[in-house]
């Protein structure tokens, strides 16, 4: 890498496999960054060095180990593991054995995220798939850390959101209004005709494992059985007849893009290996993993779950701003996906918590102004969730 490079290069030994890696590094100040909308998504990213601008900065938030595909979050904590007592003691051998078990299956989570991350052919799907990889493995261990799963979420809803809009970078064209919204409907639609046809035959599975569990004492079985398959046949038409609607609003998609003037680009409607697109490809993944995120407000309702778990433990989030701020985003990413009753319950716990707060440090400055931010979000956006949940 040239001395115009705004990456250089890291060594660190993978915990799990051994192998030494040169990651890529993000120097300081190599990009600069426009206003964070209500969940600090950053709304525009400029790397300094145009020749980069292909690239968000999330791609090198995670690293995945060459030889076994371990993926971390690209932190002080990782690039030091080998003087972590903590981590080396508990976690480690933990982690070694459920990572290296599944990568000893040529068919696993593991190995087909590892095989598809691509730097420079697919960036952006990269980045969402070592993010994802990350959340995998942290969820190896015993006793997961639900705050940085929450982070990871978050992140991964954030990369959804840039692919989808294409306005987080400088050189890409604004898309016209209202074409991510019906794309983004489209995928999300997508995502739940495959959970429908893996549910349908869940459904099958159990109704005939029922059947046969009681065969012998009920005698009404067969009229519950034909009731039962009568059903599940409606339930296939409804897949068979929602996929070809699907297929439809797919090809329509195409014809508004094209006349709209919209550029293909590496979003999740375009083909990713050999798959329709990243969504499709995602979706699949769903046979290996439930945790995985299809679309932004899947991966919004993810991170949701796993900040309130970490905000109630009480032990992951640090006291006064962080836990402020922890409040808050659970409220406004739940006002996002349109749970107002949680989001309510999380503004009001932000704004009680945070004048209260305020009061105790009204000295300090610096800790005061940031707790000010955070209050002033949490009533605004409040407002917003009530009008919202009329």
């Amino acid at each position: 890498m040239g001395m115009d490079s705004p990456l250089f290069l890291t060594k660190i030994e993978c915990p799990v496999c051994g192998t030494i890696n040169e990651f890529e590094t993000i120097r300081v100040g190599a990009y600069t960054e426009g206003e964070r909308q209500t969940d600090f998504c950053p709304t525009i990213i400029k790397w300094r060095n145009p020749r980069y601008q292909k690239y968000h900065p999330l791609l090198f938030f995670t690293v995945t180990c060459s030889k076994c595909f371990y993926t971390r979050e690209f932190n002080n904590a990782y690039k030091e593991w080998s003087k972590d007592n903590n981590f080396r003691i508990y976690r480690q051998k933990v982690i070694k054995e459920h990572h290296m078990e599944e990568l000893s299956s040529g068919d696993s989570f593991v190995n087909v995220i590892g095989q598809s991350i691509d730097h420079e052919k697919y960036p952006d799907e990269s980045a969402i798939l070592k993010m994802s990889l990350a959340a995998y493995d942290e969820l190896l261990y015993d006793h997961p850390a639900h705050l940085d799963l929450g982070r990871f979420y978050l992140r991964i809803a954030w990369m959804f959101r840039f692919m989808n809009a294409g306005n987080a970078t400088v050189d890409k064209a604004p898309r016209p209004m209202h074409i991510d919204d019906i794309e983004r409907a489209i995928n999300d639609l997508n995502n739940w005709m495959t959970g429908l046809s893996r549910n349908t035959e869940y459904l099958i599975n159990a109704v005939d494992a029922y059947c046969v569990q009681v065969a012998g004492s009920n005698s009404e079985i067969e009229s519950e059985k034909e009731n039962y398959t009568q059903l599940i046949e409606s339930l296939k038409d409804l897949g068979s007849n929602g996929t070809a609607i699907l297929n439809d609003l797919k090809v329509q998609l195409k014809v508004s893009k094209a006349s709209a003037g919209v550029v293909a680009g590496s979003g999740s409607g375009e083909a990713f290996y050999n798959c329709g697109s990243f969504s499709e490809f995602l979706s699949g993944l769903r046979r290996y993993w439930d945790g995985i995120a299809c679309s932004e407000m899947e991966a919004i309702r993810i991170a949701v779950k796993y900040y309130i778990a970490a905000f109630e433990s009480g032990k992951q989030i640090a006291k006064g701003n962080p836990t402020l701020q922890a409040a808050y985003l659970i409220a406004e990413l739940s006002r996002q996906i349109g749970d107002h009753d949680t989001a309510r319950q999380y503004f009001n716990n932000t704004i009680k918590t945070g004048q209260e707060f305020i009061n105790e440090i009204r000295g300090d400055r610096i800790r005061t102004a940031l707790a000010r931010k955070i209050l002033e979000m949490a009533m605004k956006q409040g407002k917003k969730n009530l009008a919202e949940a009329k």
